[in-house]
């Protein structure tokens, strides 16, 4: 008898929040004079099969992970499992080499979009175990977010990061757009068989139809070759050889060549893991009384 291995999407009727994220606000001066940020680890992330990328680390992602696109997005994700486990985390620690997705490097951090006036302001998630809040018999534990009203180096830090993530979001639409254009993403799933018996599945992923981007039109190609999209595509394919890698890490040493991890069309699904894209960005939020302390102009669509 084989056990296989699904994920449960949210609710519709859920709120819907960035992966990792508990409880976003928007950072204030006044609201947050108090808190400070402690050390931590990556144990956030330890249950987690995938996180989104943005196209600038592409490349390095490609190295050391799959990297697919949602189904209903076309959000670039990089594979961490094949079961709701972070094959690249251990006690706490990612592993060593390994890339770490810049989404994972900005967590508590985050942008929320911000009404009055419109824009973005920095976040945080309140929910996180590293935030320490005010009125918490805390000492010094870790790092003011606020020093005199004002951000701290640590706050400021944070917020050129998530703006530079910002920016790498909006080039990352535009490069996903141009696949979908030409209609180059196609359907697929991966199926592993452990040793054991076991199966395990990932569905609700695409990935680029080689076929047809191998026929694209001249002048697509050269287009593509100074936008910097043909590199980008040549690295997503290339790093589909790392599924077997990832397998090979799921299972012992001793057992890993006794697995099989194949890619099919859709058509052929059992009950999987599906990794539909979480959204890169934070849920809007209406301002709290006082000016946000960490306000940023628009970003540009």
């Amino acid at each position: 008898m084989t056990d296989t291995v699904s994920q449960t999407a949210p609710a519709a009727d859920q709120p819907l929040l960035p992966l990792f994220y508990k409880n976003v606000q928007p950072l204030h001066g006044a609201a947050h004079a108090r808190w400070r940020l402690k050390d931590g680890d990556a144990s956030f992330a330890a249950d987690t099969p995938f996180v989104p990328i943005v196209a600038g680390e592409l490349a390095a992602a490609a190295r050391d992970y799959p990297v697919v696109f949602a189904s209903d997005s076309a959000q670039p994700l990089a594979i961490l499992g094949l079961e709701r486990r972070n094959l690249f985390i251990e006690d706490g620690r990612w592993l060593a080499g390994a890339y770490v997705p810049a989404y994972v490097r900005r967590y508590p951090f985050a942008f929320v979009a911000t009404v009055n006036p419109d824009g973005f302001a920095l976040a945080i998630d309140a929910g996180s175990e590293r935030v320490v809040q005010a009125g918490e018999d805390s000492g010094d534990q870790g790092v003011a977010l606020f020093e005199n009203g004002e951000p701290s180096p640590l706050t400021k830090q944070a917020l050129e990061f998530c703006a530079a993530f910002g920016r790498e979001v909006e080039l990352t639409a535009l490069f996903t757009t141009a696949l979908k254009e030409k209609d180059l993403l196609i359907d697929r799933r991966a199926d592993a068989t452990l040793p054991d018996g076991r199966k395990l599945g990932l569905d609700g992923f695409q990935i680029v139809d080689a076929e047809k981007f191998n026929a694209l039109d001249d002048e697509t190609v050269v287009a593509w070759h100074r936008q910097g999209i043909l590199a980008l595509v040549h690295h997503h394919l290339a790093s589909l050889d790392r599924f077997r890698a990832l397998l090979d890490r799921q299972t012992l040493p001793s057992a890993a060549a006794h697995a099989s991890v194949t890619q099919s069309s859709p058509a052929d699904a059992s009950d999987t893991a599906k990794p539909n894209a979480p959204d890169v960005s934070a849920p809007p939020a209406e301002d709290p009384a006082g000016k946000p302390a960490t306000q940023t102009k628009p970003r540009k669509a």
